[in-house]
C-alpha cells in the first residue's frame, strides 16, 4: 500500500467518526495552538503588550483553527474564502455570546468568574458547533 493510499484511507476513516467527537478533539488542539501562540507572543513582545499578543494569537490561530475545522471536523472541500469568512462571523457571534453569558452568570447567578467562564465556554461551544455545521461548513443538499 502506498503512503498516499494509506493516508487517504486513514483520512476517510477519520471523517467517518461522529463530527461532534471530532469537534471536541480538534477544539482541544486548536485551543492548545492558540494558547501557544499567545504565550510565545508574550514571551517575545513582553507582557505589557498582552492586547497585541491577543490580536496576533487570534489572527494566526484563526487560520489554523479554520483549516482544522474544515479538513478534520467537517471534512469539506472547496469554498475556502467563503467558509473562512463564515467562520470569522461564527467566532464573532461566539465571542459576543461568551461575553453576555459570562456577565449574566457573574452578576446574577454564580458570581465566581472561573466557574461562570467554564459554563459560558461550554454553552458557547455548543452554539459554535451548530453554527459551524449548519452555516460555515454547511454541505450542499
Amino acid at each position: 500500500m502506498s503512503d498516499k493510499s494509506f493516508f487517504s484511507l486513514l483520512y476517510k476513516n477519520w471523517c467517518r467518526i461522529d463530527d461532534k467527537i471530532r469537534f471536541v478533539i480538534i477544539g482541544c488542539i486548536n485551543a492548545a495552538i492558540a494558547f501557544g501562540i499567545y504565550s510565545l507572543s508574550v514571551l517575545i513582545l513582553g507582557s505589557e503588550f498582552y492586547q497585541l499578543c491577543v490580536v496576533l494569537q487570534w489572527t494566526l490561530s484563526s487560520v489554523t483553527s479554520y483549516l482544522n475545522q474544515k479538513f478534520f471536523v467537517f471534512c469539506t472541500k472547496g469554498n475556502y474564502i467563503k467558509e473562512y469568512l463564515k467562520c470569522c462571523s461564527t467566532w464573532f457571534v461566539s465571542y459576543l455570546l461568551n461575553v453576555v453569558i459570562l456577565e449574566l452568570l457573574v452578576r446574577f447567578a454564580i458570581k465566581n468568574v472561573y466557574i461562570s467562564q467554564f459554563i459560558s465556554i461550554s454553552l458557547v461551544s455548543i452554539c459554535t458547533y451548530v453554527l459551524f455545521k449548519y452555516f460555515a461548513f454547511k454541505k450542499p443538499e
